[in-house]
């Protein structure tokens, strides 16, 4: 892959953006290549953690190509489509984002399951100075984040939030230094990955439902796990360790 790194574990794909000469821009070959992970993680589910650089995360869509992109480029959806093919990954997506993450660099965040963020994180969405819209999920996925308010400011504005007003807006779930950013990524999914593979799969179909489904959806998959051999095997388990003299 020339425009991401990936690191291959067996619980795990640590894929990193890796074109500093466009600060990460997401080019139509970056997709490209994000699509070839998502086809990997869906016939092999495992957690993904996605990173840049310190300095940035993503800087957005390449402007030289977005600029000569027509009405059909639009409605191909071609960076609106690889976000949502990341939102629907099997298992847990994690974003490690410092430094720039504007446009669809933001956008690409908000399709994590989980961002946590480096000290000096900027982030948000300056599309309207540019003549277009946040369209590949930041009106839909942002106010479902931060809420209604926030995002309509944001994305009317292009404000940037720094890394502290992040957290405050729930847009991360924690503030690290940026040289500890990577590790405390794989310190989540270290603690994810000791969980059962098929409950926390399911966990995230369900978290997906919209609200009519509820809570059928969850007695229905309650159900299918209550049956799991896996499900007796880590009871049976908790409970010989609590009978163990301390």
């Amino acid at each position: 892959m020339s425009e991401l790194s990936v690191d291959r574990r067996p619980d795990r794909l640590e894929v990193t953006l890796d074109h500093p000469s466009t600060r990460n821009a997401i080019s139509r070959a970056m997709v490209d290549e994000l699509h070839a992970v998502c086809a990997e993680l869906e016939a092999e589910p495992r957690i993904l953690v996605l990173a840049g650089s310190p300095e940035v995360f993503a800087s957005g869509a390449d402007i030289a190509e977005l600029r000569e992109r027509t009405a059909a480029d639009a409605l191909a959806g071609i960076n609106s489509r690889i976000f949502d093919r990341i939102a629907r990954l099997p298992m847990p997506v994690i974003a490690a984002i410092d430094g720039w993450a504007l446009g669809g660099g933001a956008e690409l965040a908000y399709a994590a399951d989980i961002r946590i963020a480096g000290e000096g994180l900027r982030i948000g969405n300056p599309e309207t100075g540019l003549g277009i819209i946040a369209a590949a999920g930041a009106t839909w996925r942002l106010p479902e984040i931060v809420g209604d308010a926030l995002a309509r400011e944001l994305l009317f504005t292009g404000r940037t939030l720094d890394a502290g007003e992040a957290l405050a807006a729930g847009l991360v779930s924690r503030v690290v230094p940026s040289t500890e950013l990577l590790k405390a990524a794989h310190e989540i999914a270290d603690r994810i990955a000791r969980n059962d593979p098929l409950a926390t799969r399911l966990t995230k179909a369900v978290l997906a439902a919209p609200r009519s489904a509820h809570p059928a959806i969850d007695e229905q998959t309650q159900a299918l796990l209550f049956e799991s051999p896996e499900k007796r095997r880590r009871m049976t388990e908790f409970l010989t360790r609590k009978k163990k003299p301390t």
